[in-house]
């Protein structure tokens, strides 16, 4: 081996510089078809963050494409051939639909969950570099149950040890596969003796066979002043339904707002990728008339969505492009202080794909 290649060949075993790649993953023949979508661009803000999804999945040629459904949430049902299209193509991108307030009309969101029985909300909290907030070091995933109890829209039902148990185990199973330490199960127990006291002893249960990982238990009421005061303390959260959704938004809220946190939707089949905590802008006029809605949170869930394809070079590259927009701080829509369109933001993201 000559001196002069003596130093590359170093690098290259010690990993360093950009001419090295880490195997991670070994294709079958055919992984790299192209995959078909279901798109609900939703109400309000959903079309504008759609479309930027859209956009910089063409830009960076990434393998999959979508097929579209209008669709509303002031609607009673949810068309069947939507329904039929997630069944087939197993996975779904859903920008926000509004939910009727009172009225007795059911919420297009949960009816959905509940037709493809999406057991599992999954919202990953954490601070993105260069957007300044109050705490440091947060990095939060809530997982909830998604199908039963008070938030599922039957006010009556209670929590089964069926759907309590295998929460536990979805919350256990991530927080293993992805080198998570500690799992926190969040209740009201003292109070809801039998509803959330079965759903205690299933994920005590489940926790006995995950001795790798730390678990403790926390009453909602605390946790969500925890949260507020100490929130680098939780790593996974695992929640029943109706708790799951406030304290995700607490979450969302301390670290940089629900405009820039990814989430999703799974079951055993299918999967619902969207904004992680609660679309609260959906409904607001004025950004939709000045086309200023922020579509990181949407573009960090279409990662996601990606990871989940089996795609992960491509989330990476989307995950790492829009990191850098939010680190170099030039575009950033209202909410984050900014004054950027959803054009502008789109396009700073695509112009830094590598």
């Amino acid at each position: 081996m000559s001196r002069r290649t003596l130093p590359i060949f170093k690098k290259l075993l010690s990993g360093g510089g950009s001419t090295t790649r880490s195997v991670t993953y070994m294709p079958r023949p055919g992984d790299g078809t192209p995959r078909p979508v279901t798109l609900i661009p939703g109400d309000g803000v959903g079309p504008l963050v759609t479309g930027a999804v859209e956009q910089v999945m063409e830009a960076m040629h990434a393998p999959v494409y979508f097929e579209k459904y209008d669709v509303h949430g002031d609607m009673k049902t949810v068309p069947p051939e939507l329904i039929d299209s997630i069944k087939k193509n197993k996975v779904c991108l859903k920008g926000g639909l509004k939910t009727p307030v009172g009225g007795g009309v059911s919420s297009l969101n949960v009816l959905l969950r509940k037709e493809l029985d999406l057991y599992a909300s999954l919202v990953h909290c954490f601070n993105l570099q260069g957007l300044p907030t109050r705490h440091q070091n947060v990095d939060i995933v809530v997982i909830r149950e998604n199908t039963e109890g008070e938030y599922a829209g039957l006010e009556h039902e209670v929590i089964t040890k069926f759907c309590s148990e295998r929460i536990a185990k979805y919350a256990f199973e991530y927080a293993y596969l992805n080198n998570r330490k500690k799992v926190t199960a969040v209740h009201k127990a003292n109070i809801m003796k039998l509803a959330d006291g079965l759903f205690l002893e299933s994920c005590r249960e489940i926790a006995s066979k995950y001795p790798s990982i730390q678990y403790n238990e926390m009453i909602v009421d605390n946790c969500s002043m925890q949260l507020v005061s100490k929130p680098e303390q939780f790593d996974v959260m695992v929640t029943p339904n109706l708790y799951g959704n406030l304290v995700s938004n607490i979450a969302a809220g301390i670290a940089g707002g629900t405009g820039v946190m990814p989430g999703g939707n799974v079951g055993a089949d299918h999967a619902i990728f969207e904004q992680g905590a609660s679309a609260g802008n959906v409904g607001n006029e004025k950004l939709v008339e000045q086309k200023k809605a922020n579509p990181v949170a949407l573009l960090l869930s279409s990662a996601m969505m990606l990871r989940h394809l089996q795609f992960p070079s491509f989330a990476d590259r989307l995950e790492i492009a829009v990191k850098r927009v939010i680190l170099e701080g030039r575009y950033r829509t209202k909410d984050l202080g900014g004054t950027s369109t959803t054009q502008e933001v789109v396009d700073a993201v695509i112009a830094n794909l590598e």
